[in-house]
């Protein structure tokens, strides 16, 4: 196991089973959902204080030649900030399963343009937790370089949103 440039434990191909493996197997979200054959299915493993996330990009994610579309960077940046915070609610208010979240806010800088071609790193950590919300700060890495970052709010939904049952 190595070390990357946040400190965090680096494996490039995660054996782990996921957050989004273990508590939603049945989601269709295209960043997240195990369930959606044509989405991204991102596997967020736990790190000390949040969530990491490898992902190797396909041919069809890039924007031009050789590197990501910022919409694809946008959707990892945001399903994983997502699951970072409803495993933090999880985990704070001692529940078994974490609450449906969804995103209130976020926002990306793009700061460099992303490879295609290399194994992306992404972290997320919460900077505030409320009973039923969090803030988010997000990272996006190739080779050790800051390609993208993000903040956002998600909140826990309840009983009537029509994402409540979602990951269920």
């Amino acid at each position: 196991m190595q070390m990357d440039v946040l400190g965090t434990r680096r494996h490039m191909a995660s054996n782990e089973i996921g957050v989004q493996r273990e508590y939603a197997a049945s989601s269709i979200c295209f960043g997240c959902g195990p369930a959606n054959e044509k989405g991204l299915q991102i596997n967020s493993t736990r790190i000390e204080g949040g969530l990491e996330l490898w992902f190797t990009p396909s041919k069809e994610h890039q924007a031009f030649p050789g590197m990501i579309n910022g919409g694809i960077i946008g959707t990892l940046l945001d399903c994983h900030g997502n699951w970072a915070a409803a495993m933090s609610i999880m985990d704070a208010n001692g529940d078994s399963e974490p609450p449906c979240t969804v995103t209130a806010s976020y926002s990306i800088q793009l700061r460099r343009p992303t490879p295609a071609d290399v194994p992306l790193h992404v972290i997320a950590r919460v900077t505030d937790l409320q009973e039923d919300r969090a803030d988010v700060e997000m990272e996006l890495h190739a080779e050790g370089k800051l390609c993208a970052k993000g903040k956002g709010l998600f909140v826990a939904v309840n009983e009537g949103h029509p994402a409540y049952h979602r990951w269920g």
